[in-house]
C-alpha cells in the first residue's frame, strides 16, 4: 500500500526583496537613536547628582521682593485691666457686707473693720484738741489783758510827759520874769527829761510785750494746728474702716472669713472692673530683645481684628517666656469675658521692599544657612544663604538667593547635605 505525501498541498513562496529588509533595519536603528536621545540626558542627570527625590514630597516657594513685617503671634488670656485688691486699713474685726460674685458700684461699702483701739485714739486726740483750743483762747484773753496793762502804763507816761511840758512852760515864763529861783527852773527841766524818758521806755516796753504775746500766741496756734492734723488723720483712718469699692464691677475672691480678726494691711477681697480688659500674653524668650512698650498689636477674635498696644513687658523671663500686657487701643470685642483665649499678633518691625521667602522646615533643618534652589533641568542645587528678619509667614533673604529663584522650603534632611539632588516626577 502506497502512502501519499503532502506535496500536493505545499505552495512555493517567492523570496523577499532587499528593499523590505532595509526598511525594517532602518526603522529599528531610528528607534534606538530616539531612545538614546531621550535616555542619555537622563543618564547624565542621574550620574551628576548624589540623590533623587520625588517631586510630590517637596514644597517649593519663589523668592519675591515684598514688605516684611516682623511679628510674633501668641495665645493671650483676657484679664481685667483694673482688678484692685482691697486691704484692711487697721487691726480689728472684719464684717463682710457682700458675697463673692456680687455686682457692686463705685464707692459702695463692701466691708467694715471694727477697731476699738483706733476709735479710742481718735477720741483721745479730739479731747486733747479741745483742751488746746481752750488753752489758746485763754492765751488770747491773757495776752489782751497784759497788752492793755502795758498800754495803760504808756498812756500814763504820756500824761506825765504832757504835765511835765506844761510845768516847763510855766517855769520858763516865771524864769524870764525873775519870779522863781534858778534851782526851781532847773528842777522843771529835770522833771521834763524824766517824763520824756519814762514815756519812751513805756512805749518801747509795750511794743516788745506785744511782740512777745504774738509769739506765744503763735506757738499755741501751731501746737493746736498740729493736734488738729493728728485728729484729721485719725478721722481719715476711722472713715477708711468702711472699705469701699474703688471701681464698679463684681466682687472676686473673698480672702477672709466673716467676722475674722485681721491685722493692718491684710488682703480682704478683690474687685474686678469688667468694663476694661487687657490681654495677658506669654511671648517666647527669643523675642525678648525686640519687645518695646508702645508697639502696635492685633487681637484676633473669629474673623475680626482689633487694634491694641503693648503697654507692659516683664523684666523677668520665666520658663523661657516673657510676660506682657496688651491693651485695646480702640473698640473692644462685644461680650468678651475674663480668661477667654485670644490670638494676639505683636508687630515688631516693618522692612519695606526686601527679598522674602516663605517660611518652611528648611530653616530648622538647615540652620537658616542652607537652601536648595530648583533649576530648570529638575536638579536642586545646594547654596549657602544668610537670612535677616523673620515674620510669621516669611523670612528676609540677605544673600545667597535672587529674586525669582525657586527654593525647596520643606525639610532638607532627606538630601543628606548633597551638593545636587535630582527631582523626579
Amino acid at each position: 500500500m502506497k502512502i501519499a505525501d503532502t506535496s500536493a498541498q505545499d505552495v512555493k513562496l517567492a523570496p523577499k526583496g532587499n528593499r523590505t529588509r532595509n526598511l525594517v533595519g532602518g526603522g529599528s536603528i531610528l528607534a534606538v537613536l530616539v531612545v538614546l536621545w531621550v535616555a542619555i540626558p537622563a543618564l547624565n542627570r542621574w550620574s551628576s547628582t548624589s540623590a533623587s527625590i520625588p517631586y510630590d514630597r517637596l514644597r517649593i516657594a519663589e523668592v519675591i521682593r515684598a514688605d516684611l513685617v516682623r511679628d510674633v503671634s501668641v495665645q493671650g488670656r483676657v484679664v481685667a485691666a483694673v482688678s484692685p485688691t482691697l486691704y484692711a486699713p487697721a487691726a480689728g474685726t472684719l464684717s463682710l457686707l457682700v458675697e463673692a460674685g456680687a455686682s457692686v458700684e463705685e464707692d459702695q461699702v463692701l466691708a467694715i473693720v471694727d477697731s476699738p483701739e483706733l476709735e479710742n485714739q481718735l477720741k483721745q486726740a479730739e479731747a486733747s484738741l479741745e483742751e488746746q483750743e481752750m488753752e489758746l483762747e485763754r492765751q488770747r484773753i491773757e495776752s489782751k489783758q497784759a497788752a492793755l496793762e502795758k498800754r495803760k502804763g504808756a498812756d500814763l507816761a504820756d500824761v506825765a510827759l504832757v504835765a511835765a511840758k506844761r510845768e516847763m512852760r510855766r517855769a520858763e515864763e516865771a524864769h524870764k520874769r525873775g519870779v522863781i529861783p534858778v534851782i526851781d527852773f532847773e528842777k522843771a527841766k529835770d522833771d521834763l527829761r524824766n517824763a520824756e524818758l519814762a514815756y519812751g521806755y513805756a512805749v518801747a516796753d509795750a511794743d516788745l510785750f506785744d511782740e512777745r504775746l504774738k509769739f506765744e500766741l503763735r506757738a499755741k496756734e501751731l501746737s493746736r494746728n498740729r493736734q488738729q492734723l493728728f485728729v484729721t488723720e485719725l478721722q481719715r483712718q476711722v472713715e477708711q474702716l468702711d472699705i469701699r469699692s474703688p471701681v464698679a464691677g463684681i466682687v472676686g475672691d473673698l480672702l477672709v472669713e466673716q467676722r475674722a480678726a485681721v491685722s493692718r494691711d491684710t488682703p480682704v477681697m478683690a474687685v474686678v472692673d469688667l468694663s476694661r480688659f487687657e490681654i495677658d500674653a506669654q511671648i517666647p524668650e527669643s523675642y525678648a530683645d525686640d519687645l518695646a512698650i508702645g508697639m502696635q498689636a492685633e487681637i484676633i477674635l473669629g474673623d475680626r481684628k482689633y487694634s491694641g498696644q503693648l503697654v507692659a513687658v516683664s523684666p523677668e523671663i520665666v520658663a523661657n517666656q516673657v510676660r506682657s500686657r496688651i491693651r485695646f487701643s480702640g473698640d473692644m470685642p462685644p461680650n468678651i469675658r475674663q480668661n477667654q483665649r485670644l490670638t494676639t499678633r505683636v508687630l515688631l518691625e516693618e522692612r519695606p521692599s526686601v527679598l522674602t521667602l516663605q517660611r518652611g522646615q528648611f530653616l530648622e533643618t538647615g540652620g537658616g544657612r542652607i537652601a536648595y534652589v530648583l533649576r530648570e533641568d529638575d536638579i536642586a542645587e545646594r547654596r549657602q544663604i544668610s537670612i535677616g528678619g523673620r515674620s510669621l509667614s516669611s523670612v528676609e533673604i540677605i544673600s545667597g538667593l535672587s529674586e525669582g529663584d525657586r527654593v525647596i522650603i520643606s525639610s532638607i534632611d532627606q538630601f543628606r547635605s548633597a551638593e545636587t539632588v535630582l527631582i523626579t516626577d
